[in-house]
C-alpha cells in the first residue's frame, strides 16, 4: 500500500514509502516477542497506518497532536484491560516512524518551573557537579528529595526553614517501619545530601543534615557471616539447572561466589567489557572506579555459555532479561531473587535474616583466608579502599593482621 501524501510535499524517496505497519511487525519478531504478540502489534500498527492513510497523511504529517487525535478512538475502541498495552504498542510504531519514516520527533514536555522543581533540578545539578556522585546514585537521592519532602509539605514547596530535627527522625521512623530493615544506611544517607545541599546553597539557615539519625550498626562480634565452600557450590548447582535462565543466574552468580563482584557491578557489565585474549574483565566499582580484574577459566566458561546458547537481543549489556525486547536491568535485584530462590530449592538456611549477594563475597574472602591468603591479596580481590575494611575478617586471626601493617615510625622518618 503506497503512503500517500500531500501534493505540494516533495517526492520521498523508497525509504519512506510502503506499509510501514508491515515493517514494524517484522522488527517485533525479530526482537523475540511471540507470534501473538508480534499479530497484536501488527494489527494495532496496521489500524493507525490504515488511518493515516484515509485521511491521506504520511509519517512526516504525525505531530505530537496529530499523533493524539488519531490514536486516542483506537485506544478506546480497544478492551478496557488492552488499552494501556494499546497505547503502548502505538508509541512503538511511532518511534519506528521517527527512526525509519522521517516522522518528526516527540517535542520536549514543557519545563515545569514551579519552585518544588526548580530547586530539585538545583539539587541534581549539585550533586552531579559539586558531589560527582554516579547516575544511579543521583537517582535515589532525588527519589528521597520526593518522599521527604511529600510527607512534610504535600505536592508543594513549604518554608525550607520550617523543617524540624522531629520531622526528620519521624520520617525515618516511617522508612523503617515500611523497609523492616533497620540497619539499612540508604535514607539517612540520602537525607544528609539534602539538607547539605540546602545549607550550601543558602535555602536553610541551619544545617539539617547534623539533625539526620544514624542506622543502627551493631559492632561485629565476629568474623563476617559466610557460606561453606560446599553450600556456594549446592547454590550455584541448583541455579544452573533452571531451564529457562540457568546459563544466565549462574554466570551471574559465579562473577560474584569466585571474582568477589558486587552484585551493581555484575548487571553494570558490557559486552566489550571483556577481554577475552587477555582474560580480563573490565569493572565499574563504586565510586565511578574502573578496574581490570583476570577471569578464571571457570567463570569464562560460564559466560560463553550462557552467550552462546541463551542470550538473546541486541543489548550490549552482558546480561539481559529473558522477556522480549531482552533489555538490560534496571537495578541489582535480580541477583537477591535468584539467590533467595536458590536457598529455597536446596533447603540451605541464609546465614542472616536479610537475603543480600553480599554473602558469597564474605564467603570468598572466609575461605581465601582460610587457605593462606594474606588481607592484602584479600582486600585486592574485593578491591577495597582501605586496608582497614578488609581487617574484619581477621578479627581471630591476629598475624593475619601483620599483611596489612604499616612500619612503625622512628625518629629518624621524614614526616
Amino acid at each position: 500500500m503506497e503512503n500517500d501524501t500531500q501534493s505540494d510535499r516533495p517526492t520521498k524517496t523508497s525509504k519512506h514509502t510502503g506499509n510501514h505497519s508491515e515493517r514494524f511487525a517484522s522488527q517485533i519478531e525479530a526482537e523475540g516477542y511471540s507470534q501473538g504478540s508480534v499479530a497484536k502489534y501488527g494489527t494495532t500498527a496496521g489500524t493507525l497506518w490504515s488511518v493515516m492513510d484515509a485521511a491521506k497523511l504520511g509519517p512526516a504529517d504525525l505531530t505530537d497532536d496529530r499523533m493524539d487525535q488519531l490514536a486516542l478512538p483506537i485506544i478506546n475502541a480497544a478492551s478496557p484491560k488492552d488499552q494501556k498495552h494499546c497505547r503502548y504498542r502505538l508509541n512503538r510504531f511511532r518511534d519506528y516512524l521517527i527512526e525509519n519514516a522521517d516522522a518528526p520527533t516527540r517535542l520536549p514536555p514543557p519545563l515545569d518551573m514551579t519552585p518544588r522543581a526548580c530547586l530539585k533540578r538545583e539539587y541534581e545539578t549539585y550533586l552531579r557537579v559539586q558531589r560527582g556522585l554516579s547516575s544511579d546514585t543521583i537517582y535515589h537521592c532525588l527519589r528521597f528529595y520526593e518522599r521527604f519532602l511529600t510527607a512534610k509539605f504535600g505536592m508543594g514547596l513549604g518554608d525550607l526553614n520550617a523543617i524540624k530535627p522531629d520531622d526528620i527522625s519521624g520520617f525515618i521512623l516511617r522508612l523503617r517501619e515500611e523497609q523492616n530493615a533497620p540497619r539499612d544506611k540508604t535514607g539517612p544517607s540520602h537525607l544528609r545530601n539534602l539538607f547539605q545541599f540546602l545549607f550550601w546553597s543558602g535555602k536553610t539557615e541551619r544545617n539539617l543534615s547534623k539533625s539526620v539519625p544514624k542506622a543502627r550498626q551493631p559492632k561485629p562480634t565476629g568474623i563476617p557471616r559466610y557460606l561453606e565452600p560446599d553450600q556456594v557450590n549446592r547454590l550455584l548447582d541448583v541455579v544452573r539447572g533452571h531451564k529457562k535462565t540457568g546459563r544466565r543466574n549462574y554466570a551471574m552468580l559465579m562473577l560474584i561466589a569466585r571474582l568477589g563482584l558486587r552484585a551493581p557491578e555484575v548487571t553494570a557489565i558490557e559486552l566489550d567489557d571483556i577481554d577475552w585474549r587477555a582474560g580480563e574483565i573490565l569493572i565499574r566499582g563504586k565510586g565511578q572506579l574502573q578496574d581490570r580484574m583476570p577471569m578464571s577459566a571457570e567463570v569464562g566458561e560460564a559466560i560463553v555459555d550462557y552467550i552462546q546458547n541463551e542470550r538473546r537481543g541486541q543489548a550490549r549489556a552482558l546480561f539481559v532479561s529473558v522477556k522480549p525486547p531482552f533489555k538490560r536491568f534496571k537495578d541489582a535485584q535480580i541477583l537477591r531473587w535468584i539467590l533467595r530462590d536458590a536457598y529455597d530449592a536446596t533447603g540451605i538456611s541464609p546465614p542472616q535474616a536479610y537475603i543480600g549477594t553480599h554473602i558469597l563475597r564474605h564467603s570468598l574472602a572466609t575461605d581465601m583466608l582460610r587457605k593462606g591468603a594474606s588481607l592484602s591479596d584479600i582486600g585486592d580481590v574485593l578491591r577495597h579502599r582501605s586496608p582497614l575494611t578488609t581487617t574484619i575478617y581477621a578479627q581471630h586471626d591476629v598475624d593475619a593482621l601483620g599483611s596489612i601493617s604499616r612500619p612503625w615510625p622512628t625518629a629518624g622518618d621524614v614526616q
